[in-house]
């Protein structure tokens, strides 16, 4: 079956509105009910909609995270992209995440794998996984991800996966199931907030055939181009996460 189309809407303040293609008419907040036969004859055009008028264009990977609802605190692009990255993920490939929470992070891991690839994700509260649902359903990426209500850490079913990524409080509780699930030079990757769980994590993976262990800090600033001149954005991101990676291995360095 072929995946819904997916378009954003930009308001002139910048807000993003996720229209799925997956019914024939949208109910969008603040704007109402639109016919997706409009929004497509209005592709990368300005579409007038009551006293609103919005741009039209497909949504890219950051709008499908940006454009859904919030609940659970979520994983942001620099982080996400920092992830996939390091955790080698990529078209085609077979992904177990922990932690749905609102699929912020599930959706940059759904895009990353395309639609020849599979995301598994496990969440202990059934809420977040309805709300994690609807959220993947907005974002047009429902057909690639398989959706559990369970604890990663009692063991994950999918074995020889390419990667394992652990956004929960605790991963080292979760570090024996992802190694028995990975296959051979597979990746698991957490983010965590505070370096006493990084501290943690990290014992737990020097525990088991992990290698190249690495934890990184991803900073990002933003600047406003203007025409009377160039500076830093006020609005701080700083500090986020930790982002702790390793790779499965059958021996290691004594």
């Amino acid at each position: 079956m072929a995946e819904p189309e997916v378009y954003v809407l930009i308001d002139e303040r910048g807000q993003r509105y996720l229209v799925s293609s997956d019914t024939r008419m949208a109910q969008v907040a603040g704007l109402g009910v639109l016919s997706l036969e409009k929004l497509r004859g209005a592709l990368g055009r300005r579409l007038v909609v009551g006293d609103r008028s919005v741009l039209v264009l497909p949504a890219s990977r950051r709008d499908r995270m940006e454009g859904l609802e919030r609940r659970a605190q979520v994983i942001g692009p620099k982080d996400a992209a920092a992830i996939l990255f390091h955790a080698d993920i990529g078209p085609g490939s077979v992904v177990v995440e922990a932690g749905a929470g609102s699929a912020w992070l599930t959706v940059a891991l759904a895009s990353a794998v395309g639609a020849q690839g599979r995301v598994v994700t496990y969440e202990e509260r059934p809420d977040f996984a309805a709300f994690a649902e609807e959220n993947l359903r907005r974002s047009g990426l429902r057909a690639r991800v398989e959706l559990r209500v369970g604890d990663v850490a009692a063991g994950i079913a999918e074995k020889d996966v390419d990667a394992v990524v652990l956004d929960i409080p605790d991963p080292w509780t979760a570090v024996g199931a992802a190694w028995d699930s990975l296959r051979v030079g597979g990746s698991i990757a957490t983010f965590l907030p505070n370096v006493e769980q990084v501290r943690q994590t990290v014992e737990a993976l020097r525990k088991a055939p992990f290698v190249e262990i690495r934890t990184l800090e991803i900073i990002e600033r933003e600047l406003e181009v203007r025409e009377t001149g160039t500076k830093p954005s006020f609005a701080p991101l700083g500090h986020t996460g930790y982002i702790t990676t390793a790779r499965k291995a059958l021996d290691r360095f004594l």
